[in-house]
C-alpha cells in the first residue's frame, strides 16, 4: 500500500494521468470567475502569492462578503480574502498582508495603485483623443462662406438645450 510508513520507493507509473490540463474558466464564464482569474495579487511575499495562485486555478478561491477585521489598527478594513492584515498597515509596516511575516514583497502595494493610475491615465488620454476626432468633425473649414457660418450660428443659438441632473 502506498500510504505504509517508510514505502517511499514506487516500482510502477502513476495509474491515471490527466490527457488535459484543469481549466478553471471552462464552464463557468460569470463576472466573478473573470474578476477572480484578473484580480492582481499585491503585497503579499512569494510563498502566499504562489498558494493564491494556486487557489485560483483550480477554483479554490473564494471571494469575502464583507471586510475583515485586520490584527494590526483591529478595523474592519481588510478586504482582500485570505488576508490578516489590511493594505495601508502592510504597506507602512512593510510586511505580507496574508502571512504577517516581515519577507521580501512581490508586488508592493504601492505600485498596484500605480498601475490603476496609469490605466486611468490611459482613458483618459482615450477620451482626449476622442474629443478632439469630435471637435475636427465639428470645426468648419475655411473655404465655406460667411453666409453659411451666419446661418449656422442662428440655427445654434435658436436650440433650446436643457440640462438635466442624474
Amino acid at each position: 500500500m502506498s500510504s505504509e510508513r517508510g514505502n517511499v520507493a514506487r516500482t510502477r507509473p502513476q495509474r491515471h494521468q490527466n490527457a488535459r490540463a484543469f481549466k478553471n474558466d471552462k464552464y463557468d464564464t460569470s463576472a466573478r470567475c473573470k474578476k477572480i482569474n484578473a484580480k492582481l495579487h499585491d503585497g503579499v511575499c512569494q510563498h502566499c502569492k504562489g498558494i493564491l495562485e494556486w487557489r485560483v486555478k483550480f477554483r479554490k478561491y473564494k471571494l469575502l462578503t464583507k471586510p475583515k477585521k485586520c490584527v494590526k489598527c483591529l478595523q474592519k478594513t481588510v478586504k482582500d480574502p485570505y488576508h490578516i492584515i489590511c493594505r495601508p498597515c502592510a504597506g507602512k509596516l512593510e510586511i505580507c498582508a496574508k502571512c504577517g511575516k516581515q519577507e521580501e514583497i512581490v508586488i508592493p502595494i504601492d505600485k498596484g495603485q500605480d498601475r490603476t493610475e496609469s490605466e486611468t491615465t490611459k482613458s483618459g488620454q482615450e477620451n482626449s483623443k476622442l474629443k478632439d476626432e469630435l471637435e475636427s468633425d465639428t470645426n468648419f473649414s475655411s473655404a465655406d462662406s460667411d453666409e453659411d457660418s451666419d446661418v449656422l450660428e442662428e440655427q445654434f443659438k435658436s436650440m433650446n438645450f436643457e440640462t438635466t441632473e442624474i
